[in-house]
């Protein structure tokens, strides 16, 4: 039986096959007269991450051309239809089994606890997605958005106890019993809990806005230092946490800290500006910036992850098209790793 074999997920830095981009849906849009510039924005980051690698946009039928137009002709196409585009939370997490061959989980997904409807092609996206990569799928019923986890690769596993362990999500599961399945489908044997992600995250605190590792022993966390600011003590909290705990390895963490933008609000609401949803590509990091009154911290974020990342070139893209809908450069993106071996079957336990 499949769900015998023994996987692990790989770290977001691991040499990419491809990336995978959900194309956004107007009427899903909270603010449907932004579409052609959350559009433009989808566009711009999918440009930016061709120049380092594969990109496969998944689409509904009526927008092929939309795509040709603002992303380029590098992409692949493929057609699923879907109620959203948000990748990195509906898409399948990529796993390998001992051997490395290359599988996908297909997580529950209920649209971050029933917020927005409908949602149930999004919940079927992952599963028909591996089935046209021809990768098999893992089917687990347990409702988990990939932007509520990050992995260092080495068997630790970063979290928030606000996003996992919501009522909204999976209220029939103890936080130990969220903890097994996690472990046994990721090979996680350390799970380091943050209280909560950024203020006013709707994704009901997201690790990706927060906090992520930048490589087995070492955090980047968004601290605010302004106590007048929701965050700061939410951040606070943070690396308290952080400073007191060790990884899988039994290693102490090293904490690099990126600063907070300052805040900026969107219909009367606070936006969740965050240069941790940067992502990882081959040789690169596309990070959003946020322009403004946040030009300073923009060049701070960017000279800390080019110290950090000193084998990857540091893009930035305009984060401000895609923090209106909620989400920015991580959320709308999902890594497929490379396969390591020929995708030879025989033999599955």
């Amino acid at each position: 039986m499949i769900n015998q074999v023994k996987y692990t997920m790989p770290a977001e830095w691991e040499v990419h096959e491809r990336t995978i981009v959900e194309w956004p849906v107007k009427a899903s849009l909270v603010w449907q007269e932004n579409y052609k510039a959350v559009c433009k924005g989808y566009g711009d980051v999918i440009k930016a991450i061709t120049a380092f690698e594969p990109v496969t946009v998944i689409i509904n039928e009526e927008v092929e051309e939309d795509i040709k137009s603002l992303c380029g002709s590098k992409v692949e196409i493929i057609k699923i239809p879907h109620n959203d585009a948000w990748a990195r939370d509906n898409g399948p997490t990529f796993v390998r089994d001992l051997k490395n061959r290359l599988y996908g989980i297909s997580w529950s997904f209920n649209a971050w606890g029933e917020k927005y409807l409908p949602y149930d092609l999004d919940d079927k996206v992952a599963a028909i997605l591996l089935d046209r990569l021809e990768i098999p799928c893992i089917e687990v019923p347990l409702v988990l958005e990939g932007g509520s986890i990050h992995v260092d690769g080495e068997g630790t596993l970063l979290t928030t106890k606000e996003c996992l362990l919501n009522p909204n999500r999976n209220p029939d599961l103890s936080q130990a019993d969220i903890e097994l399945v996690i472990k046994k489908y990721l090979n996680i044997s350390k799970i380091i809990w943050l209280d909560q992600g950024l203020y006013g995250d709707e994704t009901d605190g997201h690790i990706d806005n927060i906090a992520c590792f930048a490589k087995p022993g070492m955090v980047l966390l968004q601290a605010c230092h302004d106590p007048k600011d929701p965050n700061y003590e939410i951040t606070q909290k943070a690396i308290e946490v952080l400073r007191n705990v060790k990884d899988a390895k039994s290693r102490k963490l090293e904490i690099i800290e990126l600063p907070t933008p300052p805040p900026r609000y969107y219909k009367n609401e606070r936006l969740t500006l965050s240069y941790l949803n940067f992502y990882m590509v081959n040789k690169g990091i596309i990070l959003p910036v946020f322009g403004g009154d946040a030009s300073d911290t923009d060049q701070k974020a960017k000279s800390i992850l080019e110290t950090v990342f000193v084998d990857r070139e540091v893009i930035t893209v305009d984060g401000m098209s895609l923090i209106t809908e909620g989400g920015n450069v991580h959320c709308i993106t999902q890594q497929m790793p490379q396969k390591l071996i020929s995708e030879d079957r025989e033999g599955l336990i």
